[in-house]
């Protein structure tokens, strides 16, 4: 039987995948992909875009409610079910689309995981197929606890499909999905707890910043369990049980429905990466500077399942473009040239309300580098623009080079912190100083012109 050869052959159509066979089949390339699951990727279909619909009816009722009394004078009824219906506009219609602009390009798509059966063959829909290279972009998935009842908890991808809400949730892990998600649901009225074996949640932002979002959190009446090692999950007859071990003692927790948010890990166990002799670890697929894998060099891996990848949406774009310059590059070597990867400063935002925000370094980073380095922080719920929204919780941490005076990494808790991270993105990656960013002049009244007072 005679095998399908193509030029490029990817795995996992989210948007590192999509970018990669988007500019491989523009240069005339014979391409085809993969996808075990809707066309469209994480991000679109089940992760950020509609995740952020439902972050939309939250911050109006927090907004309502920190109002009430001063114009609002009836807290905004709201229908869980008219949301997901509103939530499906934006998620329905993404695998259609999606296949049709890759099929406009003529590339070839498979609806099932591929699996290696030697360097350069895999089998998929029961077929043969050869190629000269192939790129790995399969993402994450929900890591596997584990524990004696572990398959009962839902995960991200129910949360954001519940056509009802119960009562009560328990979410197993404080990372950005659980903080999310937990201020989600508290705020239209479930009775919510957090459990995580850390100390603290969003384990990756500034300590003190979190430390507001927690008491934020807590008023909001979001009950955490910290430093708790979870054993097992039970299904009693209307709810479950958590069973975890804090400070040497068995405890329990109930609720209607358990979350497992502890973390996602990357999605490779379909593919059969030994028989490829694909070098990988807990962190993903190896690759080096050019995203090429070292033991099977015709293999690429981007977006969130390569080992050295931040697990950003916009990371996943760049990532995907640069593996389809350097297998141009490869196979046509006179046209181009390969391309190292490089990122400039990401922030990063949980969006819980408040939004937490980071970009560059945190302060503990800073000691740890020995810098030389000032902190400028303080509670900015005085000024103007928290007064004006009667907000609470309000406040910043800038990471300042005290030689150069250049912003090396700024922390932010607010109600508009996921955009105004973006001025200090800027500032960092353009290496204004202190004193530059002052000068800045921004729109009056508008969160941005906080900005000069926070350095």
């Amino acid at each position: 039987m005679a095998y399908k050869h193509f030029d490029v052959f990817i795995i996992g159509s989210g948007i590192a995948g999509q970018t990669c066979a988007k500019k491989l089949a523009k240069e005339g390339l014979n391409v085809a992909i993969a996808d075990d699951r809707e066309f469209g990727g994480t991000c679109a279909n089940r992760g950020c875009d509609p995740k952020k619909v439902i972050y939309g009816l939250t911050h109006i009722l927090q907004r309502s409610n920190d109002l009430l009394g001063k114009g609002i004078t009836t807290m905004p009824e709201y229908s869980w079910k008219d949301l997901m219906a509103y939530k499906c506009n934006f998620t329905d219609a993404v695998p259609a689309v999606t296949e049709e602009k890759l099929e406009d390009l003529n590339i070839t798509l498979y609806h099932q995981s591929p699996e290696f059966i030697d360097q350069s063959t895999i089998s998929v829909e029961g077929k043969t197929v050869t190629a000269d290279k192939f790129v790995i972009a399969t993402g994450l998935h929900p890591r596997n606890l584990g524990f004696d009842g572990c398959k009962l908890m839902k995960v991200s991808d129910d949360f954001l499909e519940l056509e009802t809400l119960p009562e009560t949730m328990i979410f197993v892990g404080a990372g950005y999905i659980g903080m999310e998600f937990a201020h989600m649901a508290a705020r239209c009225g479930v009775k919510v707890t957090v459990i995580d074996f850390a100390k603290r949640p969003l384990g990756n932002f500034d300590e003190d910043i979190v430390e507001e979002l927690v008491k934020a959190s807590k008023k909001l009446g979001i009950k955490f369990i910290f430093e708790a090692d979870v054993r097992q999950v039970k299904h009693l007859r209307k709810n479950y049980e958590v069973e975890y071990l804090k400070d040497g003692k068995l405890q329990t927790a109930k609720a209607e429905l358990i979350f497992n948010v502890a973390g996602r890990v990357p999605a490779t166990e379909k593919l059969k990466l030994q028989k490829g002799n694909i070098e990988f670890n807990k962190n993903g697929i190896e690759v080096n500077s050019y995203l090429q894998n070292p033991t099977n060099k015709n293999v690429y891996a981007c977006g969130d399942v390569s080992d050295h990848a931040v697990p950003l949406t916009p990371f996943s774009g760049r990532e995907g473009s640069t593996v389809a310059t350097n297998i141009l590059a490869e196979l046509n070597s006179k046209t181009t040239s390969k391309k190292k990867i490089t990122f400039p400063p990401t922030p990063s935002v949980c969006f819980t309300i408040p939004n937490v925000a980071s970009v560059g370094i945190l302060e503990a980073d800073a000691k740890n580098e020995s810098l030389e380095y000032i902190v400028k922080s303080g509670d900015g719920k005085d000024w103007y623009n928290a007064r004006r929204v009667n907000t609470s919780v309000y406040a910043y941490k800038i990471i300042i080079h005290k030689e150069t005076d250049k912003i090396l990494g700024a922390h932010l808790i607010g109600p508009q912190a996921s955009e105004v991270i973006n001025l200090f993105s800027m500032a960092i990656f353009k290496e204004m100083t202190a004193a530059e960013l002052k000068q800045m002049v921004f729109a009056y009244p508008t969160w941005g012109t906080d900005v000069a007072a926070m350095v």
